[in-house]
């Protein structure tokens, strides 16, 4: 049977461009939070929730592609803790990304709401946070911790759907000593590609994917994640700092209204 592509679809796949350009513009500048605008748009297109999640998953791989062609020239990876990412958090990931059809969503979204907005907050009431790069916690107790905590992210991403990159990026400034522009290059490379590669793998498994979506999403991941690192990391910590306040506010708030309305 053949398919005739209507001016329905077509503003359909503008839309789809748009909204995933954005929302990985934003994410990639403050380390986190592409789900925000993308997982709903996807919902409100017509998705049943577990579509919409695989799909989006899928699509926030290109963001860390996006994101990695530009940090990669940087030279802001440091090899042991990319890996310590990968063994500690692609765990969590899996079990998140199995446990998430068991979790009441809207007292999801209220708790990642409430923490998400802590984060932003925290972060402006802490002035010079993130400016500088100052290492600690590098023994091995510290590492341990370290380690426990990116676990803990990890089933956070694998499980729930809005801005947990935001926390990667967060516990890697307070634990680990970063700056921003470190940290951001971390949450988009591993988080971005890895992690959300990984939880994209497992939700397939789960549930169906709205492939003839893919496309515009995954071309959008992909500027949004370049141009937005490259506008990181043009204007320097001072700048990511201030984007990642503004949008794990808004991140928060839009969390809570969703899961109260």
């Amino acid at each position: 049977m053949s398919y005739a592509f209507t001016m329905d679809d077509l503003l359909q796949q503008i839309i789809l461009l748009i909204v995933s350009l954005a929302a990985n513009l934003l994410s990639a500048m403050a380390g986190g939070g592409a789900g925000l605008l993308q997982l709903p748009a996807l919902i409100f297109l017509g998705l049943p929730f577990s579509i919409a999640l695989a799909t989006h998953k899928i699509a926030t791989v290109a963001l860390g592609v996006g994101a990695t062609i530009k940090h990669s020239k940087a030279n802001n990876i440091e090899l042991r803790f990319a890996v310590l990412m990968l063994i500690a958090g692609i765990p969590g990931v899996v079990l998140g990304a199995n446990i998430i059809l068991e979790i009441p969503e809207h007292l999801a979204k209220i708790a990642l709401g409430l923490l998400t907005m802590g984060l932003g907050i925290y972060s402006y009431l802490k002035k010079t946070l993130g400016h500088e790069f100052e290492a600690k916690h590098r023994d091995g107790w510290g590492m341990s911790i370290g380690a426990a905590g990116l676990f803990f992210l990890g089933v956070f991403n694998g499980s729930l759907t809005s801005g947990t990159g935001m926390f990667v990026t967060m516990w890697l400034i307070t634990w680990f000593g970063f700056d921003y522009k470190r940290a951001t290059a971390y949450t988009m490379i591993l988080v971005g590609m890895f992690w959300n590669g990984t939880g994209a793998a497992t939700l397939t498994l789960l549930a169906p994917v709205q492939w003839s979506w893919l496309p515009m999403l995954l071309l959008g991941s992909i500027a949004g994640g370049y141009w937005g690192a490259h506008v990181a990391l043009k204007y320097g910590n001072p700048f990511i700092k201030r984007i990642f306040e503004c949008v794990t506010v808004f991140v928060g708030v839009s969390l809570l209204v969703q899961a109260l309305a």
